[in-house]
């Protein structure tokens, strides 16, 4: 999928015109992209222009987006990891990491297993892959946390580990997707689906279902219940279910995608990623 497209899911080989496809991965690197040109303020428009009709941003809110998921351990291809032996205990290992921790922010894990550390800088998210000069400056701060602690360190070799994150972030950009479902002819009218793993957003008509795949355990599942539940809102209020077009979606349409869906799971899954598993949550966001 191209850059911020709007567009069809193709099923064995039939374009299926059902739901909004949004790529959030892009998103984020556009509007990267068009900041480090243009500044803040043209960002927006060259967004908006593709934008129609408008999803909701991605949220800043840290209770949805926490800096480090709960259970969140350092993995393959997706961080840079190295490791610690301390040569004796020591009481300093926390103190010592902190000037790393406030540098790197939630991009830095430490896992503490005593007499061994790993070290751990996040390589990929939905900026794409850190700059080769980021990862050479948490290496010498983690030589420097080691040197202070009488510590031992492995490290691996930095252009592989960046050439497999670069792989790796391109199997994400493929898969980072949001799916929108638009209930209309409802009004302005707020509608509450508490406990349910995807977002509502109201517009003019109506409201927009939204479902950030990654994100999502079982996104198939929460598609399936997004998917009832704009059934459910249409018929109560008098409403249509429709995809981008403004045409009317069937359960044909709405079963491809949700199959279509579950194949993203497995490919995310082929490369040790569980849609909204904490490796999941640290990846896209």
């Amino acid at each position: 999928m191209t850059d911020l497209q709007l567009g069809l899911l193709v099923i064995g080989g039939v374009a299926v015109a059902a739901v909004l496809i949004y790529n959030r991965w892009q998103e984020r690197r556009v509007r990267r992209d068009a900041q480090r040109a243009f500044g803040s303020g043209h960002a927006d428009v060259l967004l908006d222009e593709r934008r129609e009709p408008t999803l909701p941003p991605l949220s800043s809110n840290p209770a949805r987006h926490p800096e480090v998921p709960p259970g969140a351990l350092p993995a393959a291809r997706v961080d840079y990891v190295m490791e610690l032996t301390l040569n004796a205990p020591s009481g300093a290992v926390h103190e010592t990491w902190a000037p790393i921790e406030q540098r790197f922010s939630r991009r830095a894990l430490l896992v503490v297993e005593e007499p061994k550390l790993r070290a751990a800088l996040q390589l990929i998210s939905r900026n794409g892959v850190v700059a080769d000069a980021e990862v050479v400056e948490f290496r010498s701060m983690v030589e420097t946390m080691a040197s202070q602690l009488g510590a031992t360190v492995n490290a691996p070799e930095m252009r592989a580990a960046l050439d497999a994150a670069r792989e790796l972030d391109q199997i994400c950009a493929d898969a980072d997707l949001q799916v929108a479902l638009h209930v209309v002819g409802i009004g302005f009218t707020p509608a509450q689906f508490d406990g349910q793993a995807f977002q509502a957003a109201p517009r003019d008509d109506g409201v927009t279902l939204t479902l950030d795949v990654a994100r999502t355990p079982e996104p198939a599942r929460g598609y399936e219940a997004m998917a009832r539940a704009g059934r459910q809102l249409a018929q109560s209020r008098g409403g249509r279910l429709v995809d981008d077009t403004g045409r009317e979606l069937d359960e044909r349409a709405l079963a491809a995608v949700g199959a279509q869906l579950e194949a993203v799971r497995q490919r995310l899954v082929e490369y040790g990623i569980e849609p909204g598993s904490p490796l999941a949550l640290r990846v896209f966001s």
